[in-house]
C-alpha cells in the first residue's frame, strides 16, 4: 500500500507539533522515523492511524485522498498502530479481548477465522497460548498478540510506535523477523524509534523529525554521525557523572523473602550504600519489578528484614516508607505515575495537598512554574500530562518527587528516551546521589546497566545475584548471566 503525506500541519494550542510534513512511503519499505522526545514522531503517526485529525494536509492511499477521522476509519483502510503500550485488556480471555476489538471496529470476524488468527501466529514464529487471558502474557507476548490482532483485522500498513521497549532481546529477534517477512509480503511498515542501532539493523529507509519538520532523511546503509546530527542538531554522547557513594549504610536487607504468583525470590541480602546507584538486571518477568514494589512498600514480604536508618521497617505500608523518604517511580508513566486528564499545575496541587486542606493559588503557580523550568518541561502550566512526550512525562514525574528523598526505587527510568533525554534524566539523579540519596533501578539496556551503576544486582529464574562491581561487568557478560550463564556456584 503507498501512503502519501502532503504538507501535514497539526497544532496542540501554539505548539506546532507537525510543520507541513511531506513524506512518500513505498509498499513492501520498512520506514525508520527517527527523532528527539517531542520532535512530531508520535503525533504524525496517531494523525495517520486516526487517533487524532490533521489540521490541515492531505493523506493519500494509493493515490486517493481520505479522511481518517477514527482509529476504526484507518483500520477499514488498511492502517494499524501498535503502540508502546498495549491496548488489551488484561482481566479478559484472548478471545473475548479480540471480540471487544472487533465490535469497535465494525471488521467482521466468524468462528471461522480464529483458524486464520492461528496460522498468522506460527507464520511469525510467535508462541503465547491464543486459549489463555491477556493478563498471563508478559509485556512482549502481548505486544506479539496486538501484531497478531492487526494482521487478523486485514492491516497493509502497521505502525510500530517504539516496539522494543520493555520487551526482552529474545522477543526482540523475533520481533524483527516477523516484521521483516512481512515486509518481504509487501506490507508497509513504520518503526518510529530513537535508537539508531535498532533503525540500522531493521530499516531500508530512514527519516528524522525535528521541531516538528521533517528535516532529512537516509537509504541504508545510514551514517550513524549523520543522522544524530540530523536529530539534534550536533554530535550527543552518552554523558558520565561522578560517582557518588560513601560508606554510610542506607538500606540492609536480610534473608528477604517475596512470593509473587508468577516468581519467587528468597534469601536475599545486601546492603546499600547512601548516595550508591544499584542497578536491576534481568530477562522480562524475572522479579526487578516485583522487588522494586517490595523495598517500596507496595508488596508484603515473606521474610527477613528491611532495615533503613537503622529502623526495621518491614510490614509497614507504603505511606510509612514515604514518610521516611522512600520514592517509588513506574515504568507505566501514564498507567501508574501520572493522572489523565490533570494538568501539570493539577499535578503539583495533588502533590502537595497533604500539607494544607486549602489550595493558596499563588504559591500552586509558583511552585508549577519553577518546576517546569528546572526539569525542562516541555508544556505549560495548563497542559494536560497525557499530551506530553514521553521524555515529558518521565521529568514531570521526577518533579513531582518530594524532598528529602533518601531512597529513590526507578522501574526503567529512560524507557522510550533519546540520548539526550536520557542523559539530561540521570544528571538530575546524579545530583541527588551528590547529596546521599540512594538509587536502585531497572533497565532492559545492558549499556546504561553498566554506564550508570556502582554495583548490580542480576536476576534469574528467582534467584538475585550479590551485588556485582559494575566495574568488573561488560555487556557480554551481564547478559551471559541474565540468560543463566556463568553464575557463582
Amino acid at each position: 500500500m503507498l501512503i502519501e503525506l502532503i504538507e501535514i500541519h497539526k497544532f496542540f494550542g501554539s505548539v506546532h507539533a507537525n510543520n507541513g510534513i511531506t513524506l512518500t512511503i513505498e509498499p513492501g519499505q520498512i520506514l525508520g522515523v527517527l527523532g528527539e522526545n517531542g520532535a512530531g514522531k508520535s503525533t504524525l503517526m496517531k494523525v495517520l492511524s486516526g487517533l487524532i485529525c490533521k489540521d490541515s494536509g492531505k493523506i493519500l492511499i494509493n493515490h486517493q485522498e481520505q479522511e481518517l477521522n477514527s482509529p476504526a476509519d484507518a483500520l477499514r483502510l488498511g492502517i494499524g498502530m501498535l503502540h508502546q503500550d498495549p491496548h488489551d485488556f488484561p482481566s479478559m480471555t484472548i478471545r473475548e479481548d479480540l471480540q471487544i476489538w472487533d465490535s469497535r471496529t465494525g471488521v467482521k470476524k466468524n468462528a471461522g477465522d480464529w483458524q486464520q488468527l492461528s496460522a498468522i501466529q506460527k507464520d511469525l514464529g510467535f508462541r503465547f497460548d491464543l486459549n489463555g487471558t491477556v493478563g498471563e502474557l508478559t509485556v512482549g507476548e502481548r505486544q506479539q498478540l496486538e501484531l497478531v490482532r492487526l494482521l487478523w483485522l486485514g492491516v497493509e500498513v502497521l505502525i510500530l510506535d517504539e516496539p522494543t521497549t520493555g520487551i526482552s532481546a529474545a522477543q526482540q529477534e523475533v520481533l524483527f523477523s516477523a516484521l521483516k517477512k512481512l515486509a518481504g509480503q509487501g506490507k508497509t511498515i513504520i518503526f518510529v524509534s530513537h535508537k539508531l542501532e535498532e533503525v540500522k539493523e531493521l530499516c531500508s529507509r530512514a527519516v528524522v523529525l525535528r521541531k516538528g519538520c521533517l528535516i532529512g532523511g537516509q537509504q541504508a546503509p545510514f551514517n550513524e554521525n549523520e543522522l544524530v546530527k540530523l536529530m539534534f542538531g550536533r554530535q550527543i554522547t552518552r554523558a558520565r557523572t561522578a560517582q557518588a557513594g560513601s560508606e554510610a549504610v542506607c538500606m540492609s536487607i536480610r534473608n528477604l523473602g517475596i512470593d509473587d504468583f508468577r516468581i519467587r525470590i528468597e534469601n536475599v541480602n545486601f546492603d546499600l550504600y547512601a548516595g550508591e546507584v544499584i542497578g536491576l538486571a534481568g530477562m522480562e518477568g524475572s522479579g526487578q519489578r516485583q522487588f522494586l514494589q517490595t523495598l517500596a512498600g507496595m508488596r508484603q514480604t515473606t521474610g527477613g528484614r528491611i532495615e533503613f536508618g537503622g529502623e526495621d521497617i518491614n510490614g509497614k505500608n507504603c505511606f510509612e516508607f514515604q514518610k521516611r523518604g522512600i520514592f517509588y517511580v513506574p515504568s507505566a508513566r501514564m498507567e501508574e505515575g501520572l493522572v489523565p486528564g490533570m494538568t501539570l499545575e493539577e499535578h503539583y496541587i495533588l502533590s502537595d495537598c497533604e500539607k494544607r486542606m486549602f489550595i493558596n493559588g499563588k504559591n500552586s503557580r509558583t511552585i508549577t512554574k519553577t518546576r517546569i523550568e528546572r526539569f525542562n518541561i516541555k508544556g505549560r502550566a495548563a497542559t494536560n500530562s497525557e499530551e506530553l512526550s514521553g521524555g515529558n512525562q518521565q521529568r514531570l514525574l521526577l518533579s513531582l518527587l518530594k524532598d528529602p528523598a533518601r531512597l529513590l526505587l526507578l522501574e526503567n527510568p529512560t524507557r522510550g528516551l533519546d540520548i539526550e533525554s536520557a542523559n539530561w534524566i540521570w544528571s538530575i539523579l546524579r545530583e541527588r546521589c551528590q547529596a546521599a540519596t540512594s538509587i536502585i533501578f531497572s533497565s532492559a539496556d545492558l549499556d546504561e546497566l553498566t554506564f550508570y551503576s556502582d554495583r548490580i544486582l542480576v536476576f534469574f529464574s528467582g534467584r538475585i545475584s550479590e551485588p556485582l562491581p559494575s566495574s568488573g561487568l561488560n555487556e557480554e557478560k551481564l547478559g551471559r548471566m541474565i540468560g543463566g550463564k556463568d553464575w557463582p556456584q
